[in-house]
C-alpha cells in the first residue's frame, strides 16, 4: 500500500480516510492542515504509516472478538475442509460463498445431505471466512436455539433475543432435522425465519429434504410458509458425497485388518525358523 502513498496528495487523502474510519472527524478535518501550517508536512508519510498499523491492529482485534462471539467450531475451517471430496459444482458454490457478498444481500444458504457428509464443516468454514473479512456470524445447533427462544418467550424476552440475533450478518442453524416436533418449537422457529426474511442471512444444515420438513414444523401450512421464505433468496448446497466419518472408520478398520495380517505372517515366518 505504501507504494501508492508516495504523492503528497495521496498521503493526505489516506490520513483523512483513516481518521474517518477511526471515527475521529475533527482529526480528519484538521490534521493535514495543522501539520502543513506548522511546517511539518514532511512528517505526514510517517504519520500515515503509524495510522496504517493502528488500522491493522484494530482489524486483528475485531476479527478475534468476532471469532469468539461466533461460537464456530474451531477445527472446522476453510483450510481443514477437504475440498477435493466435493463435486465440482458444489466446490464452485462454496468458493463463491466464501467471498461473503451473499450476506450483504440477505441471501440464505441451505446445506442438505446425510450425516457425516461435511455440511456442518462447510458452513463453519464459510463462517470463518466471513469473520476474517470482518462480518459477524453465530453458529448454534437447532435444538439449543429453539430451547433458548422458548425460554426467552416464557420470560417475555423473545423480542429482545430476536434483536440480539439480528446483529449477526449470518446465523448458522445446525442440524435442523433433529428438532423435536411441537407447536411451540415450530412457532418460535418460524418467527425467527420471518424476522430475518430478506434482511439477514440464515445458514441451515439439515439431513431432511424439504418434503420431510413437516417433521420440524407443526403442519403443512407452517412448513410451506417457512420453506417459501427461506428458499426465496437462497443458495442450495447438496452434499451428495460419501460420509466422511464412515470412510474414516472403514479406513481404520482396513488398516487394523492389514496390520493383523502382517503380524500373522511375521509370526508364522518366525515359527517356521
Amino acid at each position: 500500500m505504501m507504494a501508492d502513498m508516495q504523492t503528497p496528495s495521496a498521503v493526505r487523502e489516506r490520513i483523512r480516510e483513516l481518521c474517518r474510519e477511526f471515527r475521529l472527524p475533527t482529526l480528519a478535518a484538521e490534521t493535514v492542515s495543522r501539520f502543513s501550517e506548522a511546517g511539518h508536512a514532511d512528517a505526514l508519510p510517517v504519520l500515515v504509516e503509524v495510522m496504517e498499523q493502528e488500522a491493522e491492529d484494530r482489524r486483528v482485534r475485531r476479527v478475534d472478538r468476532l471469532r469468539r462471539a461466533s461460537k464456530l467450531l474451531a477445527g472446522k475451517t476453510w483450510d481443514t475442509f477437504e475440498h477435493e471430496r466435493t463435486p465440482v459444482k458444489l466446490r464452485q458454490q462454496l468458493n463463491g460463498l466464501a467471498e461473503g457478498d451473499f450476506v450483504d444481500r440477505g441471501v440464505n444458504v441451505l446445506a442438505f445431505g446425510l450425516p457425516g457428509t461435511g455440511k456442518t464443516h462447510a458452513m463453519c468454514a464459510i463462517g470463518h471466512r466471513l469473520v476474517e473479512s470482518g462480518r459477524s456470524v453465530l453458529f448454534i445447533p437447532a435444538y439449543r436455539l429453539v430451547q433458548d427462544m422458548l425460554a426467552a418467550k416464557r420470560d417475555l424476552e423473545l423480542p429482545r433475543m430476536l434483536r440480539k440475533l439480528d446483529n449477526f450478518d449470518l446465523l448458522v442453524i445446525d442440524d435442523l432435522g433433529y428438532l423435536p416436533q411441537g407447536v411451540e418449537e415450530s412457532e418460535v422457529l418460524f418467527t425467527l425465519i420471518a424476522e430475518r426474511y430478506e434482511r439477514r442471512s440464515l445458514g441451515i444444515t439439515s439431513n431432511l429434504v424439504f418434503s420431510e420438513w413437516e417433521k420440524v414444523f407443526s403442519n403443512r401450512m407452517a412448513t410451506a410458509a417457512a420453506i417459501d421464505r427461506i428458499v426465496h433468496h437462497s443458495v442450495i448446497l447438496e452434499f451428495d458425497v460419501p460420509s466422511y466419518r464412515t470412510n474414516t472408520a472403514q479406513g481404520r478398520q482396513l488398516h487394523r485388518t492389514l496390520s493383523g495380517q502382517n503380524n500373522w505372517r511375521t509370526s508364522g515366518q518366525n515359527n517356521c525358523r
